[in-house]
């Protein structure tokens, strides 16, 4: 009796000794975490920055482009004129600059230089007449009219003198530094308007910023296009985001840096992400995201960086995502 009791004793300390170490080893802790999500939608619509009409589009629906290709252009011949302009501006605001800059050349001082001989040889014989006058207009033989003139003719004479002096002082001198500042303002100011000329002219070429695939050809040549008229639509191929939500109670496992895989429906590859972006602000779980949780529960949304995206891992397309378990 006593020791059928223990061999029930024994297999009861067994079951549950078996029953802990099954647990430990299929517990929750030691499995993957399961992330679901979609592959974001990555799209931008095309337009000129410049208004114009519109000449050539390469490019058809489908097709897939590089970075820096052109994808169309318009009109050019308003810029070109616009350019012209500007460099003509340019040059002339160059040239007054460097004319203050340099003064006055050695010609126009020599002719103010003779300007003043000329002026005081006009006071010296104004001086003389006036005192010639002053000496015999008691005699009768002038009038006190031409004594005046006389006077008047000195005082004229001295007026000249002084300015052609000034004139003189100046030009040694050379111009003053407001002037030649406010030149430089304006040489600076038609560099700057050939620059935006010649940008102006640049966007007549329409460049898809990324690698692509034309979505909608919205435009056809010939119509008037400007910075709110869209042309193309391009799907951006790389890189790609995968947006993803996880729980609070899981938060701590999807942090920034850590390497994740994905799979989906129709895909044969695995692929291979890492999380970029953890949201700081909780949200409800939107109806996008199909999981076994209560939809109301709290989520925080990631994005996922894949690293070895292909074609037939498209815009849109559901995916799950697993976080393996660190040891």
């Amino acid at each position: 009796m006593q020791k059928s009791k223990f061999l029930i004793v024994a297999l009861l300390a067994l079951t549950l000794c078996t029953f802990f170490i099954a647990r430990t080893l299929l517990a929750p802790n030691g499995a993957n975490t399961l992330l679901y999500g979609n592959v974001d939608i990555r799209e931008v619509d095309m337009a000129f920055r410049q208004s114009g009409r519109l000449t050539q589009l390469f490019w058809e629906e489908g097709d897939k482009v590089q970075q820096g290709t052109v994808l169309g252009e318009i009109d050019a011949t308003p810029f070109e004129e616009r350019r012209d302009e500007a460099r003509a501006l340019l040059h002339e605001a160059s040239a007054n600059f460097e004319r203050l800059k340099n003064g006055s050349r050695p010609q126009e001082i020599g002719m103010a230089e003779a300007m003043v001989k000329q002026t005081d040889a006009a006071l010296v014989f104004a001086e003389s007449e006036l005192a010639r006058q002053q000496s015999v207009v008691h005699t009768g033989a002038s009038t006190r009219q031409s004594l005046d003139q006389s006077r008047l003719s000195l005082d004229q004479a001295k007026a000249q003198s002084v300015s052609a002096r000034q004139d003189l002082s100046m030009r040694r001198e050379g111009s003053r530094s407001e002037d030649i500042d406010a030149a430089l303002a304006r040489l600076e100011s038609a560099r700057a308007g050939l620059r935006e000329a010649e940008t102006a002219l640049e966007d007549c070429k329409l460049i898809a910023p990324s690698s692509g695939t034309i979505m909608a050809r919205v435009k056809e040549p010939g119509s008037m296009v400007g910075p709110s008229s869209p042309v193309y639509t391009i799907s951006l191929t790389h890189p790609s985001y995968v947006r993803a939500y996880v729980s609070e109670t899981e938060l701590a496992e999807a942090r920034p840096g850590r390497e994740v895989t994905l799979s989906c429906d129709s895909c044969r590859n695995t692929y291979h992400g890492t999380i970029g972006f953890v949201s700081p602000r909780a949200e409800f779980t939107p109806k996008s995201v199909e999981t076994t949780d209560l939809r109301t529960d709290l989520v925080y949304r990631l994005r996922i960086t894949v690293n070895d995206a292909d074609e037939a891992l498209r815009h849109g397309m559901p995916v799950t995502i697993q976080l393996a378990k660190e040891p």
